[in-house]
């Protein structure tokens, strides 16, 4: 190949909101399996077992749930209290179905550093990006 090759972005956020449909058109339930010691990881610590978190991200059990291409973030209920979560793109280590396991892991990224510009959670314009790209939405 040439010097003048693009580079392209990271495939982890595309292929993780394929995955996140796929299952769910298939009516299963969508985990993500969280890194949370990587930096910039907001989650309820008293969840995390062994360094790792497990999410359900399914449209009946989150708010909001944006899948970008540097950062997910998304509300959901912990013991009953609404809660913000926001996650590196690099954090998550797989996206799975609970029902039959179903999905895949990610090779761990090199850089434990988070991405820059976490996106505004709190009330902004729900479809509003600093770097211009769509995002997932869940609308119920």
């Amino acid at each position: 190949m040439s010097d003048d090759t693009p580079t392209m972005t990271p495939s982890r956020p595309y292929i993780m909101r394929a995955l996140y449909e796929w299952i769910v058109d298939n009516d299963c339930t969508p985990y993500l399996l969280v890194d949370a010691k990587r930096p910039g990881v907001e989650v309820p610590t008293q969840y995390v077992k062994d360094g790792q978190i497990v999410l359900n991200i399914s449209p009946s059990a989150v708010v909001e749930l944006l899948v970008g291409n540097e950062w997910i973030s998304f509300n959901g209920r912990f013991g009953g209290a609404p809660t913000d979560i926001l996650l590196p793109v690099g954090a998550v280590l797989g996206i799975y179905a609970r029902e039959n396991g179903q999905g895949m892991v990610f090779e761990p990224e090199i850089s434990p550093e988070p991405p820059n510009d976490p996106p505004d959670t709190g009330g902004g314009s729900a479809g509003s990006k600093s770097e211009g790209r769509p995002a997932l939405k869940i609308v119920k």
